[in-house]
């Protein structure tokens, strides 16, 4: 207990440096996705495609301008064939971001580099007043 205080200020730096080391690997992990600013401009800069990957009557509904859609339950199967391109970013987009995270994973481990989701989803997109468009069902 003496070396304790007797070293308090060594025990504190030693502390300090283990958490900015290990502050990197959690926020790997804990990547919850791009804010909708960063989205559009990496739609303006990068080139970012946005794939919609809920229901196509959810798609319908209301999407992200110039968003292209593939539901997650066939993303795995026909993603190679819609996005060619595995170099450029691609952004995933759900109602409010759970079923991105699962596509991001997905587009990883088909090879995908630069993946990622829209924090919030679409309602964090209509919260920041982006355009979005609406298609008629056939």
């Amino acid at each position: 207990m003496n070396f304790i205080i007797d070293n308090w200020m060594l025990l504190s730096v030693a502390l300090v440096s283990g958490l900015l080391l290990v502050t990197p690997v959690l926020q790997g992990v804990m990547d919850l996705g791009l804010s909708p600013s960063l989205v559009v401009q990496m739609m303006n800069k990068e080139r970012a495609h946005v794939l919609d990957v809920r229901s196509y009557p959810e798609f319908s509904e209301e999407h992200i301008v110039g968003a292209q859609h593939l539901a997650l339950l066939e993303l795995e199967a026909k993603l190679t064939q819609t996005q060619k391109n595995k170099q450029l970013p691609l952004i995933m987009v759900c109602a409010s971001g759970s079923r991105a995270q699962k596509a991001v994973s997905i587009a990883k481990k088909l090879g995908y580099e630069q993946v990622h989701s829209l924090s919030g989803g679409l309602k964090a997109w209509k919260e920041a007043s982006l355009p979005t468009q609406k298609n008629k069902l056939a």
